[in-house]
């Protein structure tokens, strides 16, 4: 599962961060806009310690975070920059052509954007997210992770029917102020309705 840390929440890292492996999360999304460099230091070492990836989202090429294990460089579409080695981004308006330059340039997943516009919390999943899942999946092999407008257990259960994986981003930071243990029982919640969804499924086969 992917989070995204809130240092705004004046927490130590290790304590949030640990709530997040505890509660299954494996990898750990760092807002690099809106960290200093004490504060991604610090993020950087919590996470090896507690063996999580840390992936780090910029907004422009010219951010950079030395001991991350990738970047997302939102403003940066497939095809530009290809020496700059990032998880590339794809939406319901990508092109087929698109979708297999992506593929073909992605450090080592997709990230499928569930919608067109901001990112947050919705009240229902995307029905865009089904084809363009669809039209990726006939494209490439790699291992597809759905973000962007995911935020309850039923939409997480949901997105993984169609994605190897969920991103959830902006309703996790709003958890995260009600403190670790809060945090803690979020993605808890998230991991088993996709548990339970997946055996479900398995069942029915």
């Amino acid at each position: 599962g992917y989070v995204s840390y809130d240092y705004a929440a004046k927490l130590e890292p290790t304590v949030q961060l640990g709530e997040l492996r505890a509660a299954g999360a494996d990898v750990v999304l760092l807002l690099l806009k809106d960290l200093d460099d004490r504060a991604l230091d610090e993020l950087m070492r919590a996470a090896r310690e507690l063996e999580l990836d840390a992936l780090v989202e910029a907004h422009d090429a010219d951010e950079r975070a030395a001991g991350a294990d990738s970047l997302i460089v939102a403003d940066l579409p497939a095809g530009g920059m290809p020496e700059l080695r990032r998880v590339q981004l794809v939406a319901p308006t990508s092109t087929d052509d698109r979708l297999r330059l992506a593929a073909e340039q992605t450090d080592g997943w997709l990230y499928v954007v569930t919608l067109t516009g901001t990112t947050g919390a919705r009240d229902r999943l995307s029905p865009a997210l089904a084809g363009l899942a669809a039209r990726a999946r006939a494209l490439t092999e790699l291992p597809l992770y759905a973000g962007f407008g995911i935020s309850t257990p039923e939409q997480a259960a949901q997105a993984a029917e169609l994605a190897d994986g969920v991103v959830v981003g902006s309703r996790a930071v709003e958890v995260a102020e009600q403190g670790p243990a809060a945090l803690h029982d979020y993605v808890s919640s998230l991991r088993a309705a996709i548990g339970e969804r997946a055996d479900t499924l398995a069942q029915s086969q």
